[in-house]
């Protein structure tokens, strides 16, 4: 025993040089051990029985010892108990398997399925949303969706698949089915996708929830602060709430981040027309332009703003470039149809909204514009043709049905009147052309006597449209024939406290217009910023009764499509410019405008499009005389 102490203590070396003031010592075993491809060595066995005596060899450690005393290595042994390997593989594969069934998974079954399979190429993706586009176009709904719900399985990634199928489903009126697509694309795409969050807000927005769109356009901006459409989406809701600061705030943070937009600039040029700055408006419209000069849209908008100031020249010349820009928008045609036509250039203004008609056969509101102008400066038989084809295309077009109504009414066909107001309430009562029909309608029932008929109805149109100032009027109007004075006096009153008052910050704009040129001085006297001011309640009141006194057709429920006006002899030619109409419709569109009239008679509507109950609408016999003629 005494040995083996000597020889532990020679095997022991400190693990590192003591220092004098060191009070420890961390000693370790060091053996020596002789390696050889296939054995090793250590210390006789010998020594091994009489060191450690408590230790008993088994046989199994009898027989490692080879024949000169040492011990051999081998590789331990797992007992299978007579089991082999892929056996207990099985066996784990199974409990694993087992376990996996309880956990719950995050991912779709379809996901799932899709892993153990090659995902198609990008290019197929590419090419079922081009056919689900296509597909929509030709209102085939169904087979559109069935498309984008295989891509969103496919590709559960991507949001342009949750983006159409969104759209398709809210022009369906699927409202709540649109919200779920939307939902679970903003969970598959983390939240990352402001297009989804767009149109998400756009369906709210549509829907009454103001709040909700609100938090959901501001997620779209945090997505992707340089998404234009949310910004300017934003801020239009922002106007449609009186909010015109906001909105004006919002327009700016879209410039900031995505740099000039058609869009934006051609909002705040709308708000500077509504403000009668009309200087800064045209300087608005001119950038729009000059951002897209194919943007038809920012053309028009101008066009119009000329309009208002009676300056037909430039506004023609707006016109004339607009459908240079698009040559098949429906709605350059349409205002420039109309526009000429009230200017008195009867035949120039048909022309127009013939050509429309032949390049967009679908659209029944160049129809119902054609229509109003024939049975101003034609018959009514004619009219009346024009309107069964307008309410052909398309049944559910309540303006046609109104300014057909309102036609029936002035030829003292009051029943077809009435059942075309029903008719076009039976379409959708709420929305802004219901108010509409129900003003024209009760002014049609006062017309005839039915005083209470009238009133019920001017209450209903109201209950759409509070701030609707001719149906105030008229029904103060009424009052005040009835010889009910006090009465007329409490509803003027209340027009006056229940209307929305916009509030405007007219230093914004100088603001706003420093960005552009740091000149302000020279762009204060092009703008003459201190001579504009904006409208307040008198100038506002004082214009809208100019207007009403202008246009007695309107407050008598006249479409807005209306041309307006008396009968006014055909002007002479309107002042010649560089641009050829009749050139430019053979070469660009491919019309003979000396042949429009052949092709809208034998134009045919499609009969998918006819409305279900067919029998209830009156419908005027064809005649060889109400043909088309020049």
């Amino acid at each position: 025993m005494k040995a083996l102490k000597m020889q532990l203590s020679k095997s022991y070396i400190p693990l590192f040089s003591p220092s004098q003031n060191s009070k420890f010592h961390f000693p370790i075993l060091l053996k020596t051990l002789h390696f050889t491809p296939c054995t090793l060595k250590t210390t006789p066995y010998s020594l091994r029985q009489n060191s450690v005596p408590a230790l008993e060899e088994s046989e199994e450690d009898k027989q490692v010892l080879s024949s000169d005393g040492l011990l051999t290595v081998r590789r331990p042994m797992m007992e299978n108990d007579g089991e082999s390997e892929e056996d207990n593989e099985s066996v784990i594969d199974a409990s694993l398997s087992k376990f996996a069934k309880k956990m719950p998974i995050f991912e779709p079954q379809e996901r799932v399925e899709l892993s153990s399979k090659e995902k198609p190429l990008g290019i197929n993706l590419e090419l079922a949303l081009h056919r689900a586009k296509v597909l929509t176009r030709n209102f085939r709904f169904n087979e559109a969706s069935e498309i984008l719900q295989k891509c969103i399985t496919v590709w559960p990634e991507d949001g342009r698949g949750y983006v159409a199928l969104g759209k398709i489903l809210s022009r369906q009126s699927k409202a709540a089915d649109a919200r779920a697509v939307y939902e679970r694309g903003c969970q598959a795409t983390q939240g990352e996708n402001p297009y989804i969050w767009q149109c998400w807000a756009v369906l709210e927005k549509r829907m009454g929830n103001i709040r909700r769109a609100r938090e959901l356009f501001d997620a779209a901006t945090v997505a992707d602060k340089k998404h234009i459409a949310a910004w300017h989406g934003w801020a239009v809701l922002e106007l449609k709430q009186g909010n015109v600061k906001k909105a004006r705030n919002l327009l700016s943070k879209g410039l900031k981040y995505c740099g000039g937009n058609e869009y934006v600039y051609q909002t705040l040029a709308l708000l500077e027309a509504k403000a009668n700055r009309i200087e800064q408006a045209r300087y608005l419209f001119k950038q729009a332009t000059k951002c897209n000069p194919k943007s038809c849209a920012s053309w028009l908008a101008w066009a119009q703003l000329e309009m208002q100031q009676e300056n037909s020249y430039a506004a023609r010349e707006l016109f004339e470039k607009a459908v240079q820009a698009s040559p098949k928008n429906r709605f350059a045609w349409h205002v420039w149809g109309v526009f000429e036509a009230n200017l008195g250039y009867i035949d120039k203004g048909r022309k127009l909204l013939k050509i429309g008609h032949a390049l967009n056969p679908r659209d029944p509101v160049l129809l119902q514009s054609l229509a109003l102008l024939e049975y101003k400066e034609s018959t009514a038989n004619l009219a009346r043709v024009i309107f069964r084809r307008a309410s052909e295309l398309d049944p559910r077009h309540q303006p046609v049905w109104i300014a057909w109504g309102w036609m029936e009414w002035k030829e003292g066909n009051i029943a077809t009147a009435r059942q075309f107001y029903q008719r076009a309430l039976q379409i959708d009562s709420t929305s802004e052309s219901a108010a509409r029909c129900l003003q024209a309608w009760g002014v049609l029932e006062q017309r005839i006597g039915n005083l209470s008929a009238a009133r019920r109805l001017f209450r209903s149109s109201l209950n759409i449209n509070s701030q609707s100032y001719i149906t105030w009027m008229t029904w103060a109007a009424l009052e005040e024939e009835q010889g009910n004075s006090v009465r007329a006096e409490e509803i003027r009153d209340l027009y006056f406290q229940q209307r929305t008052e916009v509030v405007d910050d007219n230093s914004w704009v100088t603001g706003f217009l420093d960005v552009f040129d740091p000149a302000l001085d020279s762009i204060k006297k092009l703008l003459n910023f201190e001579q504009n001011s904006y409208f307040k309640g008198q100038d506002d009141l004082r214009f809208m009764r100019t207007i009403s006194n202008s246009n007695r057709e309107e407050s008598e429920g006249t479409s807005s499509s209306l041309i307006n006006g008396e009968n006014v002899e055909e002007k002479p030619p309107p002042t010649s410019s560089n641009f050829d109409l009749d050139a430019f419709a053979k070469e660009k569109l491919s019309l003979d405008t000396s042949n429009l009239e052949v092709q809208m008679d034998t134009f045919q509507p499609l009969v998918a499009n006819k409305p279900k109950s067919s029998k209830s609408v009156w419908r005027p016999k064809r005649s060889p005389t109400t043909m088309y003629n020049p």
